[in-house]
Order: C-alpha cells, then structure tokens, then sequence
C-alpha cells in the first residue's frame, strides 16, 4: 500500500496559518493535495493535523484526516520523521501496513505529480536505498560564500578558493523542499533522510521555493503565477 502523508500543524509562527493561507486562488496546502491525487501514485492521501480548521480544509480538498496528530507532534521542534513515522503507525494498527510512504510538504505549491511518480520509480529502482527525494542546484559556488561577522566586516567560509575559478568547483545541491519517498521501515526506524541511502530527483531551480517568510511568500506567489499564466 502507498501512503501520502501531508503534515500540517497548526502554529506556524514567522507566517500565520501558513498551511491555508492563500495561495494563488487556493489554501496554499490545496495544491500539494491535487498533486498527490493526480499523480495516481497512492492508496491514501492524508493530512496529518493538530488543527481542526486544517482538517476541514484538507477534507474539502480532497484529502482525508483520519486522526489528529497528539499536541506532543505538533510543536515548534516536531521534526519531519516522527510526524511520518506516527502516521505509518497508525495506519499500521488501524488500516493497513504501508510498504512506500511520501511526505509531501503543505507549502509545496511547485510539486508536480510527474516528479511524485519519478521519485517513486527512483525509490522503487533502489530497493537497497531508504529514501528518494527531490533536489536541486545552488545558483553560486558555495565553497566561495562568505560571511558578516559581528564586527560588520565580511570572511570568507573557504578562503582557499579566493581564486579558484568558478567553473572548477565542484556544483552543490540542496534539498527542494517538497517531497520525500521512503519505505515504510525507513520511516519507522527513523532512518536520516540526508545520507548515502537516499537517491536524488534533480529539478530545476525555477520550480523550487522554500516559503519560510513573507518574502518568500510573495517571490513564490509571483513566480507560480507567471508559470501558471494566472493573472
């Protein structure tokens, strides 16, 4: 059985009612839930919640909430995994056993249900692997980043690359902060996402945006509605 897990809490703090604020015309989390739905990849889609206005959104969306996630998930240090591990194991003791489980993050508005369906074929290619995620490049070399110090004075983090050209340092990839396929067991023993046992779905940069603050709130606005031809 394949288990889309959405989780959404309720106290987003730097954007209020982050996870339904709207986004485009839509609660931001709407599109992260057609995705899965279209993508035709999984047995259940569900949201995992603390907040019942969340939920109501979610079921009106298409999802289902078949739980509530405890007060002890859903505070500001809550980490992905035991979210998704909570979620598998309930399923487990109340449903079915999930085999593949994706984490699809609730302000992912630029997920595609063609890159849910890659990630699984990667996941699925790579039994010895955990996880399958999605990722994409750093738009500057980041061996040649530098720092402000206290004493407003810049340093580089690499100085030794002061002159390394530009095209001889080695490109560097990030996390795109929009979904994550994994085994069930990978889940479940709390295996890290980040390691040699995760195979990477390279995107390009103009379809990944974390959405941390208002900025990145209205640059990913923007930019979604110019790829999308909305007005």
């Amino acid at each position: 059985m394949r288990l889309a897990v959405i989780p959404a809490r309720g106290g987003s703090k730097r954007i209020a009612r982050k996870n339904i604020k709207s986004f485009a015309g839509k609660p931001i989390i709407a599109w992260s839930i057609e995705a899965a739905l279209k993508s035709q990849c999984f047995d259940h889609v569900i949201v995992s919640t603390d907040d019942h206005e969340i939920a109501e959104v979610a079921r009106h969306c298409g999802a289902t909430v078949p739980f509530i996630r405890p007060d002890t998930l859903a505070d500001d240090h809550t980490a992905t995994i035991p979210v998704v591990r909570h979620a598998v194991e309930w399923f487990t003791t109340e449903v079915v056993e999930p085999v593949e489980v994706c984490c699809i993050y609730a302000t992912a508005p630029f997920v595609q249900p063609e890159d849910l369906q890659k990630g699984l074929e990667l996941l699925a290619a790579a039994p010895d692997c955990n996880y399958a995620f999605s990722v994409t490049s750093y738009p500057f070399p980041i061996q040649r980043a530098i720092r402000i110090t206290d004493g407003e004075r810049v340093e580089m983090f690499n100085p030794e690359h002061f002159n390394t050209r530009s095209q001889d340092l080695e490109e560097a990839w990030h996390d795109a902060g929009q979904f994550y396929w994994g085994w069930a067991r990978a889940w479940v023993a709390g295996e890290p996402v980040f390691s040699p046992k995760s195979v990477p779905l390279r995107l390009p940069r103009q379809r990944v945006q974390d959405i941390d603050t208002l900025e990145d709130w209205s640059r990913a606005e923007w930019l979604f509605k110019a790829m999308q031809g909305l007005p």
